[in-house]
């Protein structure tokens, strides 16, 4: 394990991406532009897309900072074969061809590119790789990018354009149909894991028998290949928790789930990121599981506003919505093995609720939270499951 890291798919013509009508070219392969980020909280993209992508054969990540290590081994302590390598040039020259895509695996708080991120990223569409860009600044309205694009007959696609506000949802109250439970994993900051967690979460509960479906909220999880979900913070908060509620609704109607997922963002007490509040009503889940770093003692992008604790933000959430919190998941940001297990243990016994690292230790613990909260998906269980 890499103690001082945090724990924070098949294109084919026509097919779309959730929030927005753009058409996908044809194939897959991609690399991941993460420069001097990789493995921090504004590295979440490249992080994310590291350990999972439905949607993206990720060939390698570009950072010369890591350059020469294993992605897999730097995060999570185990290889997957993902190459971190120095530029662009070096990523091209490993697969030996160009790759379909390159895809912006920084998410800096302003959501903004800096003149040698734009740089790397005009020299992949100069070579006719696609651009998948999660931040805020959309680079089909950007002259230079638009031009560029056109040359080189390649796309953009930027994940966080909303769709167009006819086509929004306001909250209608057919959340009230929805009858599997709902839990949204939320956290006490941006960039902790709330996503890694939901993915491991759903990944472990229909490993063990209980059909779960998960609705993203960023667009790292649109990246990913996430069939559910919008990009939230680049929404008219008028229209954000109508939209969760929206996501919610067709993953039930669709997909028939024993349980739906749903990833949070920010924190309810965050002064800067206020989806947390959107989340809880939109989604009205019936638990929620907080995900928290112990050794994290400033906000992540905000270093003047202190960490609030595991404890204050549970009352928060409680106080806030008709929910219960069933569980805690520690994010291993500068931890040793031992200080998880000692974390672990200090959170259960503090909050009486049940704990664990998703990341470091086994997912039957995630699977068991879910049970005791909602003993009736015992019966769903797999026999060697239970």
């Amino acid at each position: 394990m890499h103690p001082a890291v945090p724990s924070s798919d098949l294109g084919t013509r026509g097919q779309t991406e959730p929030g927005h009508g753009a058409s996908l070219p044809i194939g897959s392969t991609a690399i991941t532009y993460c420069e001097g980020q990789f493995g921090e909280q504004d590295g979440k993209t490249a992080n994310g897309l590291v350990r999972h992508s439905e949607k993206y054969e990720i060939l390698s990540v570009i950072d010369s900072r890591q350059a020469g290590v294993d992605a897999g081994e730097f995060l999570d302590g185990t290889p997957n074969g993902i190459p971190v390598l120095a530029s662009l040039d070096a990523a091209v020259a490993t697969a030996g061809f160009v790759p379909d895509y390159l895809i912006c695996g920084v998410a800096p708080a302003d959501g903004l590119l800096s003149t040698a991120q734009r740089l790397v990223l005009l020299d992949g569409i100069s070579r006719g790789m696609h651009i998948v860009n999660g931040l805020h600044e959309f680079l089909n309205d950007d002259p230079e990018f638009a031009s560029a694009s056109l040359l080189a007959n390649v796309t953009i696609t930027d994940i966080r354009r909303p769709k167009e506000t006819k086509d929004l949802h306001l909250f209608s109250g057919r959340i009230f149909d929805v009858t599997c439970p709902r839990i949204a994993v939320l956290g006490t900051d941006g960039a902790i894991g709330k996503r890694t967690t939901s993915t491991l979460l759903v990944q472990a509960l229909n490993a063990a028998g209980i059909k779960a479906v998960m609705v993203g909220t960023g667009q790292t999880t649109l990246i990913q290949g996430g069939r559910y979900g919008a990009a939230l913070d680049a929404l008219v908060p008028q229209f954000i928790s109508g939209e969760v509620e929206h996501q919610v609704v067709r993953a039930f109607e669709n997909e028939d789930p024993d349980v739906i997922v749903v990833e949070g963002q920010g924190a309810l007490s965050h002064p800067a990121y206020l989806t947390s509040g959107h989340i809880l009503r939109g989604s009205r889940p019936a638990a929620v599981i907080v995900q928290h770093a112990p050794k994290r003692e400033v906000l992540g992008d905000f270093p003047m506003v202190a960490m609030p604790t595991a404890a204050s933000e549970i009352a928060l959430i409680e106080a806030f919505a008709d929910t219960r919190v069933i569980g805690v998941t520690v994010n291993h940001e500068h931890m040793t093995d031992d200080e998880i297990s000692e974390a672990i243990v200090t959170l259960e016994d503090d909050l009486g609720l049940p704990a664990t690292d998703p990341l470091t230790r086994s997912l039957d613990r995630l699977v068991e939270m879910v049970v005791l909260a909602f003993p009736e998906l015992e019966a769903r269980l797999e026999p060697a499951a239970r």
